[in-house]
């Protein structure tokens, strides 16, 4: 039916005020598992240094009774170092916002700098687990932090079908892919033996993985069929964690590491030395608009990449 002749309705009425909610909805990811597990430490110079050392291997030892004793040649600790990156955003807002009734915020640099927070340390996230050397500051070329893969040369598993390799191990290069292979359980049970050891001994580890992979990992034998019904008529998927006898992982998937990266970390044995913490400063004001910046200064500690391994070119669709 139509509506009478002359009925005003919300067509042609004029002076209707908006309907805008006074929120605000953002979903975007900002968990940062890797950058919160690790120990955080203090840096004083923008190259940070620290030192690892090994036993000998085992070997038979006996002696005469009453020989002298002569000393073996020992070997000397290892130097290690990397350097900080800078991390910085920045935002300008006119003064005019000091005037504006907005939906949702208050002030604009107040809302604009809380979320420039939360996208750096997504930045630092992604930084840390990059496939990057570490590389000092060079005319215009800024100082780079090498990254967990550059670390890792110890405990490697699957190296795809053929073109990778390990880097040196010191941070100074980093891992050069090789064609990539899919997932399998064993790949990732070799790595724990390897790191086991190597010296590997933490009672829990973290397991970075991606979400493609995650997905073959929870097909992995002793999952129970990977299919559990309680009493609510729920079926579950799950695998939170994985026990070996090399030790127990916590699986974390993880959209900032590699894809083509299964990481396996001993938590203890990481950790990130701050030069500067993130600092919400003001910039020098040049006009009608309010300059803020939000700056981190920090690098990557692998206090001793024997506790950790990677299982190397997945496959990541």
């Amino acid at each position: 039916m139509a509506a009478p002749v002359n009925t005003l309705t919300s067509l042609n009425m004029v002076g209707i005020r908006e309907d805008l909610s006074d929120r605000i909805y953002d979903i975007s990811p900002e968990a940062t598992p890797f950058y919160s597990k690790c120990a955080k430490m203090k840096a004083t110079n923008t190259l940070h240094e620290w030192q690892t050392d090994a036993l000998r291997a085992s070997a038979d030892n006996a002696h005469l009774e009453g020989d002298d004793t002569v000393a073996a040649s020992r070997t000397p600790t290892v130097r290690l170092g990397n350097y900080t990156q800078i991390f910085k955003d920045a935002v300008v807002v006119a003064g005019t916002d000091d005037g504006l009734n907005k939906a949702g915020r208050g002030l604009e640099m107040a809302k604009e700098t809380v979320k420039i927070a939360k996208e750096q340390k997504l930045d630092i996230e992604k930084a840390l687990f990059a496939n990057q050397a570490k590389s000092a500051q060079s005319g215009g070329t800024p100082r780079r932090l090498a990254g967990v893969p550059a670390w890792l040369t110890t405990n490697v598993t699957n190296m795809g079908g053929g073109g990778g390799a390990d880097p040196t191990g010191d941070g100074s290069d980093a891992r050069t892919d090789g064609s990539q292979t899919a997932l399998v359980q064993g790949d990732f049970d070799s790595l724990m033996q390897e790191i086991w050891t190597s010296g590997g001994r933490a009672q829990m580890k973290s397991a970075y993985v991606s979400p493609f992979n995650m997905n073959l990992v929870l097909a992995f034998v002793g999952n129970n069929n990977a299919r559990k019904q309680d009493s609510k008529a729920e079926v579950s998927n799950m695998m939170d964690f994985y026990v070996t006898p090399w030790g127990k992982v916590e699986w974390i998937p993880s959209l900032e590491s590699r894809s083509r990266d299964l990481l396996v970390m001993q938590d203890d044995m990481w950790g990130v030395a701050v030069l500067r913490g993130t600092k919400n400063e003001a910039l020098a004001k040049t006009g009608d608009s309010e300059k803020r910046q939000v700056v981190t200064e920090l690098t990557l500690v692998c206090k001793n990449e024997k506790a950790s391994g990677i299982v190397a070119d997945l496959t990541t669709s």
